[in-house]
């Protein structure tokens, strides 16, 4: 199966459409078969389920994400697991044991207002790190 964790330096970013790049994983029979990293080619709704969708991805794990986005990866075919947050290499760990749950999202940016790579505030609990600030 081929994973996409939105990724910040080597955590799972809490904003899946901002973060700064995907780590593309593929796993098959419990082995990562190959991982890449690439950079995330700009937030526009719709755009980027669509884009991964293209590069054959299956599972897209993040901190946060809207209903909206949601709905867009299930049009897809694409699972969402939200609510993660940690080390990309403790995420990929816990896919290759089939470990990994999802949770609630991280962040919750609101009505569709302020979206894209150069939001300024977050909506989610002061002790979370931002990754746009």
């Amino acid at each position: 199966m081929r994973v996409a964790i939105s990724t910040d330096a080597d955590s799972v970013s809490a904003h899946f459409g901002r973060c700064p790049s995907f780590t593309i994983v593929d796993i098959e029979e419990g082995k990562i078969i190959k991982k890449e990293v690439i950079d995330n080619p700009g937030h526009h709704p719709g755009f980027i389920p669509q884009f991964l969708n293209e590069k054959g991805v299956k599972c897209i794990v993040a901190g946060g994400m809207g209903m909206r986005a949601t709905g867009l990866f299930n049009e897809f075919g694409i699972q969402t697991i939200i609510g993660i947050s940690g080390k990309i290499d403790e995420v990929i760990d816990k896919l290759q044991k089939g470990t990994l749950q999802s949770g609630e999202s991280l962040c919750r940016p609101g009505a569709g207002k302020g979206y894209g790579l150069d939001k300024t505030e977050c909506n989610h609990p002061a002790e979370d790190d931002c990754d746009h600030k």
